[in-house]
């Protein structure tokens, strides 16, 4: 979930430097104008994590994926 949110932010801030309407940005990232609404407006459920990165990718974001041990 909080790597999904954090996806979430990043696209959205992406998105907001673009300044178009969330109908260009729709466009340029390959989705309707509702899903895009979905995005900006936070809605984390509708959207899986390989969705995002999708997305991310399409809005030229690179994502980069860590797991780590946890200390012992």
């Amino acid at each position: 979930m909080k790597a999904r949110a954090e996806m979430m932010i990043a696209i959205r801030e992406a998105v907001a430097g673009w300044g178009g309407t969330q109908a260009a940005a729709a466009k340029k990232l390959g989705l309707t104008q509702p899903r895009m609404n979905d995005l900006l407006r936070g809605r984390i459920n509708k959207f899986s994590l390989d969705a995002l990165m999708d997305i991310a990718t399409r809005a030229g974001l690179r994502v980069r994926l860590q797991v780590v041990r946890p200390a012992a």
